[in-house]
């Protein structure tokens, strides 16, 4: 049954206390293994919370039909791929929510959110209710409450599931079993989701056990290192770069051609989105008190990056990242730290990265309609190569009417010349 509100008396759905006890809650993918983490934990505080998995071409055309063309390529993929769960007849959709992020920034990812509830109601469902995963008080959702216990919770997770995405690509390009990487990535997101249960107070010291935990985990995966694979950095607008959905599985088809793909973690994200806030400060003047916190959280956040790195380096198996504050600084050569949309300065900050990393083969992913990240990604290739000469970097279009075979033809392309 189609929902005659107009827009001008359209008031929406709120997510209510009731709907908290037997309302599904689809999550779009972006991070299978940190995504899949979080919604895991968050069924451990009674929200059913279901991370999508589909792909094909039916995604992309729901979001043509949904979503204007001109909109970016990220927002037509998370809207196409939500819309296609909801009408493909797995769900009852008057116990059906969705969740995206909102955050206040400069980006479009923005106004998803309205973006998607036009879809909603344009196909007459309109009671759905849309979730704000945002930390502003941009919008309420009284059934949809995140307590401090769950943050610090939701938080921990990321950083594990960081490790956790680190580790399984330098195993699974050598398992000497198949399957073998995949079956370590559960058995780490089990003990991850029996340790944090419910309303508790996790010590990090719990977490720091985690880390090792994970490290011992796949250590014990078998590996064949008898043929070397070309080291492929993935970089790019924040979507595409880590959503097999967003970049046509581009790790799959990596491995496929004998590499070892080589992504830095949703960590660097998340630390450079903190320090814009401590540098808007000298920039534009921002309050001092508010630049002096996010100075703290920084530092904060720092620690806890340097604790891994040195456990890594301890257990001696697998290569850590660099410390983002070595990262930000040699990015400081090539690109400006007043660069903030999109992902910004950190787009080549990450090329630079993997560069001293002795990761040179690199592949810019850059979706249609995000202009900030072409210049700051493609925009940067030359200046990087006047600096770095040994960087062979590609960047490659992800658009409804890209075809997946240029796409990978230039990437054969680069990995022709690659070392």
């Amino acid at each position: 049954m189609h929902n005659n509100t107009t827009a001008d008396t359209y008031e929406r759905p709120k997510f209510t206390e009731e709907m908290h006890r037997d309302y599904t809650i689809l999550v779009p993918n972006m991070l299978p293994v940190q995504l899949g983490l979080v919604c895991r934990l968050m069924r451990n505080f009674g929200y059913n919370m279901e991370l999508l998995h589909t792909s094909g071409p039916n995604i992309a055309e729901q979001g043509l039909r949904n979503v204007h063309n001109d909109t970016c390529y990220p927002a037509l993929l998370v809207i196409g791929q939500l819309m296609d769960a909801i009408e493909s007849g797995r769900y009852d959709v008057h116990k059906l929510a969705l969740i995206l992020p909102q955050t206040g920034g400069g980006c479009r990812a923005s106004n998803y959110i309205h973006l998607m509830r036009k879809a909603l109601e344009k196909n007459g469902y309109g009671f759905i209710p849309v979730i704000s995963l945002n930390f502003s008080g941009l919008e309420e959702n009284p059934g949809f409450q995140l307590t401090k216990t769950m943050l610090m919770q939701v938080a921990y997770a990321l950083l594990i599931g960081d490790l956790i995405m680190m580790v399984a690509n330098q195993c699974r390009p050598y398992e000497a079993v198949p399957g073998s990487t995949d079956k370590a990535i559960q058995i780490c997101m089990d003990a991850v989701t029996a340790r944090f249960t419910g309303e508790r107070l996790i010590r990090y010291g719990e977490v720091k056990h985690l880390y090792r935990y994970v490290l011992e985990a796949f250590g014990k995966v078998r590996l064949d290192k008898t043929r070397r694979k070309k080291l492929v950095g993935i970089v790019g607008e924040i979507y595409v770069k880590f959503s097999p959905l967003g970049n046509n599985h581009l790790e799959e088809f990596l491995l496929s051609e004998g590499c070892e793909p080589v992504l830095p973690g949703l960590m660097d994200f998340c630390l450079y989105c903190i320090y814009n806030a401590v540098i808007d400060r000298n920039l534009y003047g921002r309050n001092p008190k508010t630049a002096t916190l996010y100075k703290l959280v920084y530092q904060f956040v720092l620690g806890k990056q340097a604790d891994i790195i040195k456990l890594m380096k301890k257990d001696g198996h697998f290569r850590p990242p660099m410390p983002f504050d070595e990262v930000r600084q040699k990015a400081r050569d090539i690109i400006g730290e007043g660069v903030k949309m999109g992902e910004g300065w950190l787009l080549p900050a990450e090329m630079v990265e993997l560069i001293h990393e002795g990761v040179t083969n690199i592949v810019c992913t850059q979706p249609f309609g995000c202009l900030p990240n072409h210049i700051a990604g493609k925009g940067m290739i030359r200046k990087i190569r006047e600096v770095y000469p040994q960087a062979n970097i590609v960047a490659v279009d992800y658009d409804p009417g890209a075809s997946k075979i240029n796409q990978e033809n230039r990437i054969k392309l680069m990995l022709s010349s690659a070392e």
